[in-house]
């Protein structure tokens, strides 16, 4: 009974310790930065829109190009601060959530192969059951719990 093996490639112990210090040395980088926003908080401040962002960029390149034309009540040093950390974290972020996409699909292909070995370890008990094989009944009487018996439904591939 062949098995399709969808994801063989595997972390290394060396490469898990390297990944799990990486990102012990980002979360003390960035626990300075870090500001917990209550949900009132995230409505309150939000995130702004394309439309506003474009408006930024024009008032950065208008400041950028025409300092003159700049009011002069605002600290346009913080300003630009705060411009250059937005786009140092949407560059982050993006980069983080490619890396999260790319672990979220390996851990999807690891699911459907621990699945399908699943299944194909209960059809194998099932056989032995039916045969009266020692200790094989117990164990198809564990597992049948996770099977519908309806028949209406199949049971789900897990996440």
């Amino acid at each position: 009974m062949p098995l399709i093996n969808l994801r063989s490639v595997h972390l290394t112990p060396a490469e898990l310790a390297t990944i799990k210090q990486a990102m012990t040395d980002l979360e003390t980088t960035l626990q300075n930065v870090n500001v917990p926003l209550t949900p009132e908080d995230r409505l309150r401040y939000g995130s702004i829109n394309e439309q506003n962002k474009l408006l930024v960029n024009k008032v950065k390149d208008f400041h950028t190009n025409s300092p003159e034309l700049s009011v002069t009540d605002v600290d346009w040093d913080e300003f630009d601060r705060d411009y250059n950390s937005r786009g140092n974290y949407e560059s982050l972020i993006a980069r983080l959530e490619s890396l999260v996409l790319n672990m979220r699909n390996a851990k999807i292909l690891h699911d459907y192969d621990n699945y399908q070995t699943a299944l194909a370890d209960y059809a194998y008990t099932s056989y032995r059951a039916g045969g009266g094989t020692l200790g094989y009944e117990t164990k198809q009487n564990e597992l049948k719990q996770f099977f519908n018996r309806s028949g209406k439904t199949a049971p789900a591939i897990p996440e």
